[in-house]
């Protein structure tokens, strides 16, 4: 009766996840995210999780996260990047020199806002131009990308010496930093405001979603079910906010905020950080990159190629166009990541973005996008990328030498692989 009634509970379960059609692979990924949090918060003696500690976990993972989005095309379509960080930093030192040494000598005001948006401008176009180039190299001429890559890593970081004369570049213009984090936050109100947004768009997502399977007649789940998602995803999302607002800008901050504006602060007064702009610019990369994989052309030509190459090019899709713009398209997200983690930093150095490679890919990996290619996903890659800096946050905290860490992360990064592979033979898909 016993083992009847455990049978009973086991098939019940089975019935609700296939009933809520969660992926799997995406519930083991949260779970080792929960586990590694929840092991380090006892580590660190409840510091871990708190919301100081989640607010820089936050910064710290939006640079990697945007690069790893790019990072799940290029392995879809069989090719890999290693360039990653050497051309986040050569993008970063083209941004620092124009904003504090090209455009101030053509007249521009250094505190002037539209120098951080001509330096941005110049950086997009650096990295979508070399990355395009790598493209090229890869798809018109054949070489590998693994060997295009290499060199890549080994030229552009050499470039950004060059470019810097290896001196370290800064402060950045103020307008620029308020995109690296805690110099940036929309501040408490505008993020609950932005927080009821994003329940009302995902709400809505679902919601679409499913009438879209009705009209082309696919099964779709019950109503109910639907509902627990979309209070699934709210409840993550406003209690993320609500993380990032309990997050209190210090007093002497506030103090010399309003000693600035000639006012006196009121006693008692507090005031919480809010959601980062560097977050918002990762949310925006997201959705963007989200919308490109699946509703696209481009999207379902990249996938289509990753899936079976030879037949992608015999059904008329240009594989070796589709390969520069993948390729175009990580460097411009390489840009983008330049953008956040110098601005994070207020300056340009000449180690910024090493070994950004092997976090980006290993983010990649470990969110589910499979190395024989056509499938990843872009909320698998951001959910890799905070669990690499949660592993890496979290042995920081705990006192573990830098080298342990690297090692504990390419350990990682090989378990990831591994379990992919079982995990495939399992389910039929490899």
């Amino acid at each position: 009766m016993t083992e009847a009634s455990a049978s009973g509970t086991s098939t019940g379960r089975k019935n609700i996840f296939k009933t809520l059609e969660f992926d799997t692979r995406l519930l083991g990924m949260v779970g080792a995210f929960v586990v590694v949090c929840l092991i380090f918060n006892v580590l660190t003696d409840g510091r871990f999780l708190t919301s100081r500690n989640v607010f820089n976990l936050t910064i710290q993972t939006v640079s990697v996260a945007i690069m790893a989005t790019g990072m799940v095309f290029v392995i879809v379509t069989r090719h890999i990047d290693l360039s990653v960080g050497s051309l986040l930093a050569t993008c970063s030192a083209m941004m620092a020199i124009t904003q504090t040494q090209f455009l101030p000598s053509l007249g521009f005001d250094y505190s002037n806002p539209m120098i951080a948006v001509l330096a941005i401008v110049v950086g997009l176009v650096t990295g979508a131009l070399i990355g395009a180039f790598h493209g090229w190299l890869i798809g018109y001429l054949t070489i590998p990308a693994f060997i295009v890559t290499l060199g890549g890593l080994l030229v552009w970081r050499n470039v950004a010496w060059y470019l810097t004369t290896g001196q370290t570049i800064g402060p950045l213009n103020d307008t620029f930093q308020t995109l690296g984090g805690i110099g940036g936050t929309m501040g408490v109100t505008a993020s609950w405001i932005f927080g009821a947004i994003a329940v009302a768009a995902t709400c809505y997502a679902i919601w679409q979603a499913r009438r879209a399977r009705v009209a082309h007649e696919f099964p779709v789940k019950p109503v109910w079910a639907e509902a627990v998602l979309m209070l699934i995803c709210s409840v993550l999302i406003l209690g993320f906010i609500g993380m990032l607002n309990a997050y209190e800008v210090p007093s002497r901050v506030l103090e010399r905020g309003f000693e600035a504006r000639g006012e006196v602060m009121p006693e008692g007064y507090t005031e919480g950080y809010g959601v980062p702009y560097s977050v918002l610019l990762l949310v925006a990369v997201a959705v963007v990159m989200t919308l490109v994989a699946q509703r696209t052309r481009l999207g379902r030509y990249i996938f289509a190629t990753g899936g079976n190459p030879d037949a992608a090019e015999l059904s008329g899709i240009n594989t070796r166009l589709l390969t520069v713009k993948v390729f175009a398209i990580m460097g411009t997200l390489c840009a983008l990541a330049a953008l956040v983690a110098s601005a994070r930093l207020s300056f340009h150095s000449n180690d910024i973005g090493t070994l950004d490679e092997l976090r980006v890919i290993a983010a990649a990996v470990i969110g589910g996008t499979a190395l024989a290619g056509g499938i990843g996903t872009i909320y698998g890659a951001i959910l890799g990328a905070l669990i690499m800096q949660s592993l890496q946050s979290g042995m920081a905290m705990v006192g573990v030498d830098a080298p342990f860490q690297n090692i504990v992360v390419g350990a990682v990064l090989v378990l990831a692989v591994l379990v992919d592979i079982i995990y495939r033979k399992r389910t039929g898909d490899a």
